[in-house]
């Protein structure tokens, strides 16, 4: 059992105090028979941790919230990017920048073209000043909804014209909350399909996630809203879906797997949390989140995953690392964090341009090179039960591509009972200059992928692309890319780029795709804009979607 301080909090508008306390130890996985030169203890799992009920109050309509004006002050990081305390490289790692990636060659099929965009519209500008944008959002029956660093969030309809914002989403909390001064970035926005309601978060000040659940499928309406203090800075926070509880990681101190309890969310109803920490951290956690009309078993637990490289992280090989998360709100206690399956992964390089080096990807008419973040998973992991097609999951991750140029490792993954088995895998980059990074994955009601990103090299300003596939392409592949929109601009100011982008299935129709990125309009500092583009693959039949017996907004 590990010794942690763990601060006293209060409910989003500062009435009801809580504290959290260790509630038992987390189960230590077995380490591997035998290990590479160089290798680490497999990883262990200290908690849970659980909080006391945080009680949420109830916001105005956000479509009520002030509309933004143009931002007119300096330049500034919205937030620099931590590095994690304990990632550090297996004894005897180099950073090897003449390999190159053993899939790269096969990705491409150029006999098909990924189709374009159907919809292809500029999202939110920069509100804050600041970079990176942090572009986010998320498709449901009636609306996309987009968030980016202020936090501001902006709502759409489904012809991309605007309904409210862009906000300042803190602006929901009431005054004197630290939730409504903070506006401080790391925005995440989920549709939670199986109760047809929405989920907006962002950072709280000092420790903490501010969490607004919608009351209704209607997302300019009214939200419960949470303010969940925790036991250490949250950096990164990712939030996903999934049928009894929401999942949520963090880089924290040691990486961590929280579980929000969703039924009482849902309910308006005073709520709690349960956290593990990583005692011997590898590499940050994602959580999945479930896409289509399908859900996992009430009691079937929350997935994360990770990606390990054998030579920086001291494991065997190259692989995937899939868990389980099964809380028990009831008696916390009871709840069990471990290690469900390791999948091995083709080689690939963990680093584009060495550990945590922020320059890197080049950018054309000016020196300043921008950050790839291949150090950790991408957003999302999808989950999407195909019936007869099987469980999927489908993620991605920055890789180097070959000499130090950043190319995107894409995965399906299908989940039997509680194994796991790699279907497909694939690093998309064709043979030119360019570097593919940021990248953010879906997966249809057909199996068909798709992939959206950014793209960049010393003689092409930043640009949005996106590559797709039909479940019946061969394994491994990506069709002909398609650009999305080309930037007129490089940014001349920061290296922070990103920190992620997102792409997510229209639940209306199950097939339509929906995606998120920056780009330049001229040359800048960090005045970045946005876009938002949707498309379909000819593939995907649409049919009528039941949304787990929801009334659609």
């Amino acid at each position: 059992m590990r010794d942690e301080t763990v601060p006293a909090a209060h409910g989003s508008f500062g009435g009801a105090c809580w504290v959290a306390a260790w509630m038992g130890i987390g189960l230590a996985f077995a380490a591997p028979a035998a290990r590479a030169a160089g290798a680490r203890p497999g990883p262990t799992a200290d908690g849970p941790v659980a909080s006391a009920p945080v009680t949420p109050i109830s916001s105005a309509p956000l479509a009520s919230l002030p509309v933004l004006g143009p931002y007119a002050g300096e330049p500034k990081e919205a937030r620099p990017r931590r590095k994690p305390a304990h990632a550090v490289p297996a004894p005897g790692w180099k950073d090897d920048a003449t390999a190159t990636d053993p899939l790269a060659a096969r990705g491409v099929n150029s006999s098909r073209r990924t189709p374009s965009p159907t919809l292809n519209v500029d999202g939110s500008p920069n509100q804050c000043g600041c970079s990176p944008p942090d572009t986010i959002g998320a498709a449901g029956p009636s609306h996309y909804v987009q968030m980016v660093n202020a936090t501001a969030v902006q709502i759409f309809d489904k012809a991309g014209t605007s309904v409210s914002g862009p906000s300042q989403i803190g602006l929901l909390w009431p005054v004197g909350s630290s939730c409504r001064n903070s506006s401080n970035g790391d925005p995440v926005a989920v549709y939670d399909g199986m109760a047809n309601r929405w989920l907006l978060a962002q950072f709280s000040t000092g420790n903490g996630v501010c969490v607004a659940v919608s009351q209704t499928g209607d997302p300019t309406g009214t939200y419960f809203l949470y303010e969940f203090l925790t036991p250490d800075f949250p950096d990164y926070f990712k939030i996903g879906a999934w049928s009894n509880a929401y999942y949520m990681s963090a880089n924290e101190t040691n990486y961590s797997a929280y579980a929000l309890d969703r039924t009482k969310m849902l309910a308006g109803q005073a709520a709690s949390f349960i956290r593990f920490t990583m005692a011997n951290p590898q590499n940050l956690l994602m959580p999945a989140t479930v896409v289509g009309p399908t859900p996992p078993g009430p009691t079937d637990p929350g997935i994360f995953y990770t990606f390990l490289d054998n030579s920086f992280h001291g494991v065997a090989a190259d692989r995937l690392d899939f868990f389980h998360f099964s809380p028990d709100f009831t008696t916390p206690a009871n709840s069990t964090f471990t290690l469900a399956q390791s999948v091995p992964l083709t080689s690939f390089t963990y680093t584009v341009c060495g550990f945590f080096n922020l320059n890197c990807a080049p950018q054309s008419g000016t020196a300043q090179r921008v950050d790839v973040v291949s150090e950790w998973p991408m957003w999302q992991l999808q989950y999407r039960d195909l019936g007869a097609g099987g469980k999927k999951l489908v993620g991605n991750f920055t890789v180097d591509a070959g000499s130090d140029r950043a190319g995107i490792r894409w995965f399906e993954v299908t989940k039997s009972g509680a194994t796991y088995t790699l279907t497909q895998e694939g690093t998309h980059a064709p043979a030119d200059t360019l570097h593919r990074f940021m990248g953010s994955i879906g997966i249809d009601r057909s199996g068909g992928i798709a992939l959206g990103y950014s793209t960049a090299s010393a003689t092409t300003f930043p640009s949005i692309s996106f590559a797709s596939r039909g479940a019946s392409d061969a394994a491994g592949t990506l069709q002909t890319e398609s650009l999305l929109f080309a930037g007129a601009g490089s940014q001349t100011g920061s290296n922070r780029w990103g920190d992620y982008s997102a792409m997510t299935v229209d639940p209306s129709d199950d097939c339509t795709f929906w995606y998120t990125n920056q780009y330049y309009q001229t040359n800048s500092s960090n005045s970045w804009r946005t876009r938002i583009a949707s498309f379909k693959l000819p593939e995907c039949v649409v049919l009528p979607v039941q949304l787990q017996g929801f009334d659609v907004d």
